[in-house]
């Protein structure tokens, strides 16, 4: 049985530690091959963006083993790929269990293989490290992160030497080169220190700089400093950072959530350290409430997406979804870019298929110019760098609670955007509105976006091929009508077509290959399916629209737009 030689090779290993080859012997003896299969049946994939999974001994988890393979196939990478060149790397690392111990274990392996490494001396935010890789002028990076996973998860994020995540062609030679690890013996762990120099504090302060160079209003800082703020890094990087970079700008009454403040992998208080989920801001809302706050903001473990709350016209906090968020900062970021006459018809924003709409309608107002691409941010990084030096980059985003102000880092950015979100929140209140009444105001004038996600988890092998399945039926049998309206188009971005269903044709879509299907309905609708890159999900995004005659109208416009959502996701039996 295959699982089992693959086993019995770990056993083999000289280079397998005692005690892992312990817990292998204790799987091979257990009559139940459950975890024997589930820690063996395959390799843990090195898909294009790294690594992810959950942690344990086996091909299929994430352990010192499976991170030196990894580490060792990017490295022959590098040094194939700049021979006769200095080559560098950054490494930086979360809260989760084990993040030390994996970046420290990358930093060996990168070292034995003749790789100057830049390991940063503790905890920092995936965004930082972005930074640090530009900053420092180095071809590659890596952080230890599984983002919002849960606690059982850790992940390896590899990065190229635009502070990007790999795109074409290095993703996949990146992928070909770990595929030819076939064997732990094949990796060399016996670091050379002298390649491993330790960073910190000096990179904090030139990223912090960056982020405080990005201010639009400062006079509204100024005018609202004691505007009561909450903030929460869930046991994660953001306590690092945001909190200083908040003060920094201006603001003197940021409250942090005290029981959240201290790095723990094992994120005791909360389900999911996943900002997207309303419990994971249960304490920081509290704790709102409790000072009469305007704004309360939670980051994820690596302090790369932000969720936040505000005030609704009832005085009750509201939580805003990514889709909201996003609507906010790229109409602040365009609006005063326009006041401070920094327009100029050269500029754009970007954001993915699965995004809202109503960012394009901003951006058409204000004359700049907007760019869709596919989920990931490593996509949007793509479109900088190819219109660098001929367009300017505003800012983007995407609705999984991601934003990118500037094109200084590559990644998104919670820590920028914490930031530039608590400035909007001070303009707002400056202005005597809020962040709730701006987003009607916006609803009103472009028109009322409502965007709901539905995922369905499915683990393991089983799961795996539920999902995979479901693609395929999607696929061959299309919806036909969805909210009481016709679908027109059907747009398959892993075949790259565009079918319009009415007319029986098709066309050709530019963009790269992923497996995402998208329906569009003649009334606007549009419904989004794909599985998740990270997750064992399927994930569904349902996007209606309607126009908004007037605020009196806004209520009843939001549960008409409620209902016909709840009919779609009942249509498609989810």
């Amino acid at each position: 049985m295959e699982i089992t030689s693959k086993a019995q090779k770990w056993l083999n290993s000289t280079k397998v530690d005692a005690e892992s080859k312990k817990i292998i012997e204790l799987m091979l003896a257990d009559a139940d091959r459950t975890e024997l299969t589930e820690s063996f049946y395959k390799d843990l994939e090195f898909g294009t963006g790294g690594l992810r999974g959950i942690m344990g001994v086996g091909s299929n988890r994430m352990n010192k083993y499976t991170v030196g393979m990894a580490t060792q196939g990017l490295a022959n990478y590098l040094n194939n790929t700049f021979k006769g060149e200095d080559i560098s790397v950054a490494i930086a690392h979360d809260s989760r269990n084990n993040s030390r111990f994996f970046a420290e274990t990358t930093a060996a392996v990168f070292s034995a293989n003749g790789i100057k490494v830049y390991l940063f001396e503790a905890l920092r935010p995936t965004p930082e490290l972005s930074f640090t890789i530009r900053h420092l002028g180095c071809k590659s990076g890596v952080v230890l992160t599984a983002s919002h996973n849960p606690k059982e998860y850790n992940g390896y994020k590899a990065y190229w030497d635009d502070g990007a995540q790999l795109v074409p062609p290095h993703d996949k030679n990146v992928i070909t080169e770990v595929g030819k690890i076939t064997s732990i013996d094949e990796v060399n762990f016996e670091k050379n220190e002298e390649l491993i120099e330790l960073i910190g504090k000096n990179i904090d302060d030139v990223y912090l700089d960056m982020i405080a160079g990005l201010s639009l209003s400062p006079e509204s800082i100024a005018a609202q400093k004691d505007m009561p703020i909450v903030f929460s890094g869930i046991h994660g990087t953001g306590s690092v950072l945001v909190p200083t970079i908040l003060k920094r700008l201006g603001f003197e009454n940021v409250n942090q959530v005290e029981e959240q403040i201290e790095p723990n992998g094992n994120f005791p208080t909360v389900v999911y350290p996943n900002p997207e989920e309303a419990e994971a801001l249960s304490l920081a809302l509290k704790k709102a409430e409790s000072i009469d706050a305007d704004l309360v903001m939670a980051t994820d473990p690596d302090a790369d997406r932000v969720g936040i709350a505000v005030k609704n016209d009832k005085g009750e906090f509201q939580l805003l979804n990514g889709n909201q968020t996003g609507t906010l900062i790229v109409y602040y970021l365009l609006r005063k870019w326009q006041e401070n006459d920094k327009l100029d018809g050269k500029q754009f924003i970007v954001k993915t298929i699965v995004t809202t709409d109503l960012l394009e309608r901003i951006a058409e107002k204000y004359g700049v110019k907007h760019y869709n691409t596919l989920t990931g941010f490593k996509y949007i990084a793509a479109a900088i760098k190819e219109l660098e030096g001929k367009e300017e980059f505003i800012g983007g985003g995407e609705e999984s609670y991601g934003y990118m102000i500037g094109d200084k880092v590559r990644d998104k950015d919670a820590v920028a955007s914490c930031s530039i979100i608590a400035e909007m929140a001070a303009w707002a209140k400056n202005q005597g509105t809020s962040l709730y009444e701006l987003l009607k105001q916006i609803h009103v004038e472009f028109g009322l976006y409502q965007e709901t996600l539905k995922s369905l988890t499915k683990k393991g092998k089983t799961g795996s091929e539920e999902i995979a399945q479901m693609m395929v039926d999607f696929r061959s049998n299309p919806p036909a009508k969805l909210g009481g309206s016709e679908v027109a188009t059907l747009i398959d971005y892993q075949e790259g077509i565009s079918k319009d269903l009415a007319n029986n044709t098709t066309s050709k879509i530019d963009y790269p290959k992923s497996n995402v299907l998208q329906f569009l309905t003649t009334d606007g609708s549009k419904i989004s399916v794909r599985p998740s890159g990270t997750e064992p999900k399927i994930k569904f995004y349902f996007s209606v629209n309607q126009n908004v005659s007037d605020i009196s109208e806004y209520d009843k416009t939001v549960e008409s737009l409620k209902i016909k959502t709840s009919k779609i996701i009942e249509e498609l039996d989810l």
